[in-house]
């Protein structure tokens, strides 16, 4: 996958419990902005209704070439899941505690996937543990350097 952009503090906010790969559904548009990397996966979910899942506050930028003919920034994107997935996104949703995330929108054979995590939130105890957890690492190989 030809990673276009990443959610960064994604693995650092939630705790990732299982990665799937998605396909949108796109304007013609929508996919030459994200070829352009002028997409935004900051702030955006994965929600599940009548039994399709859609990506939302994702922002793809306006096409500059597209004229009035572009697309919406902000608009809801369905996603293109197996029946089985959902289901499974659909009861963890339905859970307490739980929520799916996009980590990374890249391009697959010239078509735009979206890589979604169902994840549960950290507690800021947590986000400590790997702050810490980071530093020991860094300090110790940069010893193994000396």
């Amino acid at each position: 996958m030809k990673v276009i952009s990443k959610h960064k503090r994604a693995r650092f906010d939630y705790e990732i419990l299982k990665v799937l790969e998605a396909g949108l559904v796109l304007l013609g548009t929508e996919i030459k902005s994200i070829r352009e990397h002028r997409v935004s996966l900051m702030g955006s979910f994965i929600s599940v209704r009548e039994g399709e899942a859609w990506w939302k506050g994702g922002s793809i930028a306006s096409w500059e070439c597209a004229g009035k003919n572009g697309h919406i920034e902000h608009r809801d994107r369905k996603l293109l899941l197996k029946k089985s997935e959902i289901k499974t996104l659909e009861k963890a949703l339905n859970e307490k505690g739980y929520t799916v995330i996009p980590l990374t929108l890249g391009l697959v054979r010239g078509k735009a996937k979206l890589e979604i995590a169902l994840a549960k939130g950290k507690k800021q105890y947590d986000k400590r543990e790997t702050l810490k957890k980071k530093d020991i690492d860094r300090d110790q190989k940069t010893l193994q350097k000396y």
